[in-house]
């Protein structure tokens, strides 16, 4: 089992199947240091933990729907794949730039869900290659090819 410690801004997480050493653990670093345990971890840092007798499933499926809420792409097209490999995309000189702030952070985010998501790794970073210089032209063309 896996539990969670909060200290002031730290948090630790520790997990083990003998509960006899998790007290042990316990034992020690209250000695040390000033700790509380809030039980079996379930959500930490955006990632859902169920965890059962013989494994442990982490998803960021909460976090995922979140992210489509927080960028306004609730009725945006999907599909089940996620980018061709052999998409060439190119800068546009003449197109109306994009706030890069915005897209900074949508990239920051797709980064962070790659870590359930390795199969969204190559199209995400197909996206982050033109974050010095984005366009619109760019990130319309995008959404034909199923990126966004």
């Amino acid at each position: 089992m896996s539990y969670l410690q909060l200290k002031s801004m730290l948090m630790t997480v520790f997990g083990s199947t003998n509960n006899t050493k998790v007290q042990q653990f316990v034992d020690v670093m209250s000695h040390e240091f000033e700790m509380s345990l809030v039980g079996e971890l379930s959500y930490f840092l955006g990632l859902q933990i169920k965890q059962l007798n013989d494994r442990i499933f982490i998803t960021q499926a909460k976090y995922a729907k979140n992210l489509v809420k927080k960028f306004g792409l609730e009725y945006a097209k999907h599909c089940d794949t996620p980018m061709s490999t052999t998409l060439k995309l190119s800068k546009d000189a003449s197109g109306k730039s994009v706030e890069q702030t915005l897209y900074w952070g949508m990239i920051g985010s797709l980064i962070y869900l790659t870590v359930s998501r390795p199969d969204i790794s190559f199209s995400v970073g197909v996206c982050a290659k033109y974050q010095a210089d984005l366009n619109h032209s760019l990130l319309n063309g995008t959404s034909n090819y199923e990126i966004w």
